[in-house]
């Protein structure tokens, strides 16, 4: 679109939005701001007409392909692409050289940056965009797109990259960095426990620890040091967060608890049978939610702040699924029943097995336990299936008692279940097959045995290694990555510079791999299905190598 055709567009647009008591000139900036973020997030105009730009070799892009998001990221603040650095394009970056800025505190070291380049101005920038020059009529990288953007759409871009800059990031002060954990009403007390108690030694470990001061690239290039906040001054806080009632009246709890103590980020958490509430408000406060220990994420690939290290029962029900498939290629389709508890993790995964079977033509039999009803009496009352799944937790298993142990295959979340603690008993384990969304326990024992060992330093009790260990996993990563930001310190840029390192990380907990390629939320992609080696003990053996569904 040409400039005279979207400077009507956008004066449609304007007269569309404009309502008392904004003035005409603030509408017109709100609408500006809007084709700005159109364009650089989703590569398409007001009018959802997909942008179109090209490269010096000659390759064409168009739409979601061409938005800058794609390269400089949410925050502007660029990034890596293999070996090639993306540059920051926020307005301070774009219009200040650093040999201007160099002592100057609000301009921070980013990686990618240009220390040598001088000054945009907004038409040395435009030229950047159309034509691919640099502020100095220097070539930019055959990376960068050449745009055919109009000057209402040029100008609304560079209004966007101008206000990219966050001048005031909530929860930082110049002494502290606040940092909520959100604890739903239903989780386990005993995880709870467990869960504070590492974040709490963690947090007291690193305030008393003697920090350095922290590298800064200066005009000459050159390494010098200063002692940014961050890094020399600043101390975590931790707010607990405790959510009471139904899930419903969750989001108005923590938007209270916001407005009444600011935080950088939701560091950890722990919920039990519903998490949705709390994963909205963090998408909708823009607040990154750092690994929850939660049973059942909530799979929303296109939002950006919550992260998690797995998908949970989500995950497992789609091992279950891959299996029962695998074993459904007789003359008759198997007859599949499933149990898990009503309002618990178990009946997010039963909805997500019944409807993985269902798109392939697998009718699926599930039953809610209520509050007080014994499995045990279920599955005694219950006709006989070839498939069973059950997605219940520790104490259920247990009660299962000696009920008769069916015939057929009978699927387990290890999750839910504990893992290879899981209490099924002897004459059902023949029969059993436990998802494990996990490293197998000799394989991980390395990674885990260094978060015991921590443990035992800081005389922490293991109540639930898992889920203690994940929450070290969390604290430690957020202190790595808030050390390499230097004082750079955007919400956006956290999650950026926390997606680039985490493939690097060597100690890793439970998981045999951690990566975040960008729109992932979910670290560790895989599990397996395992057996137990007999009919006790702990030992358990891999039916099949590390699978991803």
């Amino acid at each position: 679109m040409r400039g005279s055709a979207l400077g009507a567009g956008l004066a449609l647009l304007v007269s569309l939005l404009v309502v008392a008591p904004a003035s005409a000139a603030d509408t017109a900036a709100e609408v500006a701001t809007s084709l700005g973020a159109s364009i650089y997030l989703r590569g398409t105009t007001a009018a959802a007409t997909p942008v179109e730009a090209s490269r010096s070799d000659g390759q064409t892009v168009q739409g979601a392909a061409a938005a800058c998001v794609n390269c400089h990221q949410r925050s502007g603040l660029g990034g890596r692409e293999g070996r090639s650095y993306i540059p920051p394009i926020t307005g301070r970056y774009l219009f200040r050289s650093v040999s201007q800025s160099g002592r100057d505190p609000d301009f921070a070291y980013v990686e990618g940056m240009r220390p040598d380049r001088a000054p945009y101005t907004d038409e040395t920038l435009a030229r950047a965009i159309r034509e691919g020059l640099d502020a100095q009529g220097k070539p930019l990288s055959y990376l960068m797109p050449r745009y055919a953007l109009g000057d209402a759409e040029l100008a609304a871009l560079t209004d966007y990259l101008k206000q990219l800059d966050a001048r005031h990031v909530p929860g930082i002060t110049s002494t502290t960095l606040h940092l909520a954990t959100i604890i739903t009403p239903d989780a386990d007390p005993a995880k709870r426990r467990g869960m504070l108690d590492v974040m709490q030694r963690f947090i007291s470990a690193r305030n008393v620890r003697k920090l350095g001061p922290a590298p800064r690239i200066m005009g000459s290039g050159k390494s010098v040091y200063a002692k940014t906040p961050e890094m020399a001054n600043r101390r975590w806080e931790l707010h607990v967060w405790e959510l009471t009632g139904p899930p419903s009246d969750w989001e108005r709890q923590l938007d209270r608890f916001m407005a009444a103590q600011p935080v950088y980020a939701v560091l950890s958490g722990l919920g039990g049978g519903h998490w949705a509430p709390v994963h909205a408000f963090c998408e909708r406060a823009a607040v990154p939610c750092l690994f929850p220990n939660v049973e059942a994420p909530i799979d929303q690939q296109r939002d950006f702040y919550p992260l998690y290290f797995t998908r949970g029962v989500l995950l497992e029900a789609d091992l279950v699924a891959a299996a029962i498939l695998r074993g459904a290629g007789g003359p008759q389709a198997p007859s599949v029943r499933q149990l898990y508890r009503a309002g618990e993790s178990g009946e997010a995964a039963a909805a997500a097995l019944a409807a993985a079977l269902g798109a392939r033509g697998l009718a699926v039999s599930s039953r809610a336990l209520a509050r007080g009803e014994s499995p045990a009496a279920v599955l005694a009352a219950e006709p006989p299936a070839d498939v069973l799944v059950l997605w219940l937790h520790h104490a259920d298993l247990a009660a299962i008692g000696h009920a008769r142990a069916p015939s057929g295959p009978v699927y387990v979340s290890g999750l839910l279940g504990g893992l290879e603690d899981a209490p099924l008993p002897a004459e059902w384990r023949a029969h059993a097959h436990l998802a494990y969304p996990f490293d197998l326990p000799d394989r991980r024992r390395v990674r885990v045995d260094f978060t015991l060992g921590w443990f035992r330093m800081t005389k922490i009790p293991v109540v639930d290694l898992q889920v203690q260990a994940d929450t070290h996993l969390a604290c430690g990563l957020l202190s790595e990555t808030l050390s390499h930001m230097v004082d750079t310190l955007g919400r956006d840029y956290l999650i950026e510079r926390l997606q680039m390192m985490l493939e690097r990380r060597i100690v890793t907990g439970y998981y045999p791999r951690l990566a975040l390629a960008a729109g992932q939320r979910f670290a560790s992609k895989g599990g397996y299905l395992v057996r137990w080696a007999g009919p006790t003990g702990r030992g358990v053996i891999a039916e099949s190598d590390w699978t991803v569904p």
